[in-house]
């Protein structure tokens, strides 16, 4: 991860409760423009964005992984869904399967996925400042500003504009 990347985050750290405060009155206001807000800033820093130099999120939380999702990558591992459970998954607190350990044990050095192609609809979806909606999602949002560079970055330009 670059410094400018790692300052971003610890800033973030810091503005987290200031963050949520904000974030809690536009749940309650739910304005009509937030959508198009996050999807312009989304589109900006992706432009600029390059996950590759960072992979952070793939080295430091996991995605939920759906049946569907268990199928489709252990049939590309050509493993038994149980056997890819039992080798690769756990349960957690809210009865989703999550990975076991962290970094991402398909994570490369290159920081490239191995199962890229058959990842988890969660990581297809990540960082999720480009969805419909994203007043449902702000709490999320404000827990992946610790996570993401490009959410702090996204976050932090959106609530100073506000």
């Amino acid at each position: 991860m670059n410094p400018k990347d790692s300052e971003i985050l610890s800033e973030s750290k810091v503005q987290l409760e200031q963050t949520k405060k904000v974030f809690r009155k536009w749940k309650q206001a739910k304005p009509k423009d937030l959508d198009q807000k996050f999807h312009k800033e989304h589109t900006a820093e992706f432009k600029k964005m390059d996950c590759l130099q960072c992979a952070n999120c793939c080295k430091t939380t996991s995605p939920i992984f759906r049946d569907a999702d268990i199928r489709r990558i252990s049939k590309h591992l050509r493993t038994k869904e149980s056997q890819f459970i039992q080798n690769y998954l756990k349960m957690d607190e809210e009865s989703d399967y999550v990975l076991q350990k962290s970094p991402c044990t398909f994570l490369g050095a290159d920081n490239k996925c191995d199962i890229y192609e058959v990842r988890p609809l969660a990581c297809r979806e990540y960082p999720h400042t480009d969805r419909k909606n994203m007043f449902q999602i702000l709490e999320l949002t404000a827990e992946n500003t610790l996570i993401c560079p490009a959410v702090a970055r996204i976050v932090k330009t959106i609530t100073e504009k506000n």
